[in-house]
């Protein structure tokens, strides 16, 4: 080394520098890569992706082929650079030292460190995947002591007891399936965004919280008189609707209003024409969560399902219609179609007892508790666990509630606003 130029050594620990440079670059990109990109590009039959991927299968190896690497050069540039500072200060070798170790500190911080860990970092696939042609030669070559450090690693973590546990890196969970549809507003659509979290919301939510509670359940008793069923038929908004007899929890049958042509318009109608027309009623569960059911409806090809609670007794009625718009948004249910939630001038709304907590967030964009009574009626009730007088206002959260009108021990209207959440500094 003595005998070389001065010239021909910078060149060398310029080299060598690049060399780091490279080391660094490659493991930072190599780690930064999308696995899920890295995947769908390499299936689409981009060859640095699938080479990349074949690197990231044994990942213990290409670190510890990019580690050994890296330190050979940066030892080799250390040694290089003292033996260049020494040939230029051949007086004062300790001095020499001292500025050789300075300065490449700084070169090699700022040129193969920090500078090309950004930019890979910043940009992995541009970088990890050409890098990734010279990986697999490196490890190939520096096999025998890949092999024997990673033994050695493993023995120290036996000796330390630090187990070993295989895991799925590739599988999220649902919670961070919400993550990355939340923060990938800037490419998704918010239309598209809604109905991935949606689907996914969909196992948090059972028949209970969407059905149509019984006593909003449009049926036809078939104990009325002909004329008088013939008359709720033609006059019914529904295309479908359950029959029975005197009281909801005899169902005879689920109706389709095509099936009921025959009825209508026969010369001589009777009830025995609907009875035969309907299908057998579906029961649902009331705890039966949403995406389950939608794979039932699905299953069994139906479009209506009776809800029972454990006793067997009705509870409501939800149509795959429901499960539906849990997926992409009420199809007409908004603030100006809204039977049940009038907004008035001073910003406030009147809502029907009857209303379902989870229609009133939708359509207010309020956080009203979900966790426990399913409508406005029941939400008053269990605060004030009493039947209340009209007049009676309560606040719930940072939303007040003054109760409008009261028959039948329920809770009929009231009037619902915000309160704005000052921040405390």
């Amino acid at each position: 080394m003595n005998e070389l130029p001065l010239g021909l050594l910078f060149a060398l620990l310029g080299l060598l520098l690049l060399c780091s440079a490279f080391f660094s670059s490659s493991e930072t990109s190599m780690l930064s890569l999308n696995r899920y990109r890295l995947k769908h590009l390499a299936n689409e039959g981009n060859r640095g992706a699938r080479q990349s991927r074949q690197l990231l299968d044994s990942p213990d190896r290409l670190i510890s082929a990019i580690l050994i690497g890296n330190n050979l050069v940066n030892i080799a540039a250390a040694t290089l650079a003292t033996i260049i500072a020494i040939r230029m200060l051949p007086n004062s070798p300790d001095l020499a030292l001292a500025i050789s170790t300075v300065l490449l500190t700084l070169v090699v911080l700022i040129f193969a460190e920090v500078t090309p860990k950004t930019l890979a970092q910043r940009h992995p696939e541009r970088i990890a995947f050409p890098a990734s042609y010279a990986l697999k030669p490196i490890m190939t070559f520096l096999s025998p002591a890949i092999w024997l450090i990673n033994v050695m690693v493993k023995a120290l973590f036996w000796v330390f007891r630090v187990g070993h546990r295989v895991q799925d890196s590739d599988a999220l969970s649902t919670e961070e399936l919400k993550t990355i549809v939340n923060e990938s507003s800037e490419s998704l659509p918010q239309e598209r965004q809604s109905m991935l979290l949606g689907i996914l919301e969909l196992e948090n939510v059972t028949v209970e919280d969407i059905m149509i509670p019984r006593n909003e359940v449009v049926g036809v008793d078939m104990e009325n008189s002909v004329e008088a069923i013939a008359d709720q038929i033609r006059r019914t908004e529904y295309t479908r609707f359950p029959l029975y007899k005197g009281d909801l929890d005899k169902v005879i049958g689920i109706l389709h209003i095509r099936d009921a042509a025959e009825f209508l318009y026969a010369d001589d109608p009777s009830k025995v024409m609907l009875t035969k027309a309907a299908k057998d009623p579906y029961f649902v569960p009331e705890s039966t969560p949403l995406h389950t059911q939608l794979m039932n409806f699905q299953a069994q090809q139906l479009r209506m399902g009776l809800v029972v609670d454990e006793y067997g007794d009705i509870q409501g009625l939800v149509t795959l219609e429901d499960l539906l718009e849990e997926i992409v948004g009420e199809f007409t249910t908004d603030l100006a179609d809204s039977k049940e939630i009038h907004p008035q001038r001073d910003g406030s709304f009147v809502i029907d007892g009857t209303a379902s907590i989870r229609d009133i967030n939708k359509i207010c964009g309020w956080e009203l508790p979900t966790d426990g009574p399913k409508t406005l009626n029941g939400l008053i009730l269990e605060q004030i666990e009493d039947i209340p007088d009209a007049n009676l206002s309560l606040k719930i959260d940072h939303y007040l509630i003054e109760i409008l009108q009261i028959r039948d021990n329920a809770v009929i209207a009231a009037r619902v606003r915000s309160i704005p959440v000052t921040k405390r500094h």
